[in-house]
């Protein structure tokens, strides 16, 4: 792309806003990948040189005559061939370091701009009001639901222990969900690592641009995963798959860990903003052709969760400036929290195209004899809890102050009713 479509990726620069930031690395990215090409060249004249030398010299060996010189020429040939192949390394490896760094491009329909520019294109509900609605963070207090207190005392800030059938509304929401996506949308249910090493990392695109965000694990080289995503979306990494497996679909309970580094300053009452939370994730791996198609399967997955949850909502499409650095497109769905009052994001839902296949080497054969292509990955929270959770307390809040169990979680939890 860098040496055939170097105008498509500045375009796809200037649509997020980051040409000025970032148009000097593909200025770079060009300049390297000429001197790669002419060192690649360059060495393979010279080693070929070097050959003919080596088979002159057996020629003169076999016929008696003298070829100390043309020793001495192979010894010089082979000490300049180390040089240019290690003139090479360093130059693939600047290569491969600065793509790591340029974000995916964006889609076509994708709107220009940054975060004014978002488009909601659907809602689904009748927002509750903020009358005498009372914010999660209180509520899950008086009811004995949240205890942020002792979550500071043991971890520190950004931290929460759920208690009591706080504790039991989550386990209800991660089966819920589980059930939800693999009985009635068909995923394969898979039980992941919380930690993964950092090839792992770099599949999704996590690093190295997000590693101040991730808790590294000194002495390991390990990271805490920051979603199901990671772990999932490599199972496959280097690997060549059959057609007749695509579309591959999974969903996993995972709990998320992320070190927030550039949210000083943003709202991190109660549930709005934590280091550690939990969350079920779905992946799938598509045709190339069919991935535009699958982004709205894969959200109306996510909605159908909403639906159950009778939580108001709308879908945003997030501009360019605002979308994350490996998606192509993204999907926000909102829930209406009336004791916030605002809208709080609980699922991302995103189409990757083959930007995550490429860093992972995840490929699949259309058919035999066919060259192999690029998967295209897709992903999408089904649900994250904390939010989810706190727009349950608000939304569904009554005047005793105790919160209606929404009914699709009645069987898992046992409760019409928490408090």
């Amino acid at each position: 792309m860098i040496r055939e479509q170097p105008e498509w990726l500045r375009d796809g620069l200037r649509r997020r806003g980051q040409l000025d930031e970032l148009g000097g690395t593909v200025d770079r990215l060009e300049r390297l990948d000429a001197d790669r090409r002419r060192l690649i060249h360059a060495v393979e004249e010279r080693k070929a040189a070097r050959n003919a030398t080596t088979q002159e010299v057996a020629r003169r060996k076999r016929a008696g005559e003298p070829a100390d010189d043309l020793i001495a020429d192979g010894r010089l040939m082979g000490d300049e061939i180390s040089a240019m192949e290690s003139e090479l390394a360093t130059t693939a490896d600047e290569l491969e370091q600065l793509l790591l760094q340029l974000p995916n491009v964006t889609l076509p329909e994708v709107p220009e701009g940054g975060e004014e520019a978002n488009v909601i294109v659907r809602e689904w509900g009748a927002p509750r009001t903020m009358d005498a609605v009372r914010p999660h963070w209180e509520v899950g207090a008086r009811l004995g639901l949240l205890d942020p207190e002792r979550a500071a005392k043991v971890s520190g800030s950004g931290f929460v222990v759920y208690r009591g059938q706080g504790a039991r509304l989550v386990r209800s929401l991660m089966s819920f969900f589980l059930d939800l996506h693999g009985r009635e949308h068909g995923y394969e249910e898979v039980w992941v690592p919380s930690l993964v090493n950092r090839a792992t990392m770099t599949g999704t695109g996590q690093l190295p641009k997000f590693e101040d965000d991730a808790y590294a694990i000194q002495g390991d080289d390990l990271f805490l995963i920051p979603t199901a995503e990671v772990p999932v979306t490599n199972l496959y990494r280097d690997e060549l798959l059959d057609v007749a497996q695509l579309p591959m679909s999974f969903t996993a309970y995972t709990p998320c860990f992320r070190r927030e580094a550039g949210s000083a300053g943003k709202d991190t009452r109660g549930l709005l903003r934590s280091h550690e939370f939990d969350k079920v994730e779905l992946v799938r791996y598509v045709e190339p052709e069919r991935s535009r198609d699958e982004l709205e399967t894969l959200t109306g997955h996510a909605e159908v969760a909403l639906q159950r949850l009778g939580l108001p909502y709308r879908v945003k499409l997030l501009a360019a400036g605002d979308t994350g650095f490996s998606s192509a497109m993204t999907y926000d769905l909102e829930v209406w929290a009336p004791g916030v009052g605002s809208w709080l994001e609980v699922s991302s839902c995103s189409s990757f195209v083959d930007f995550q296949a490429r860093r992972a080497n995840i490929r699949y054969r259309p058919a035999r004899g066919e060259k192999p292509r690029f998967v295209h990955t897709l992903n999408g929270s089904g649900l994250a809890f904390p939010r989810t959770i706190a727009c349950i307390l608000e939304h569904y809040q009554n005047a005793d102050g105790s919160v209606t169990v929404p009914e699709v979680l009645q069987p898992y939890l046992g409760l019409a009713r928490l408090g």
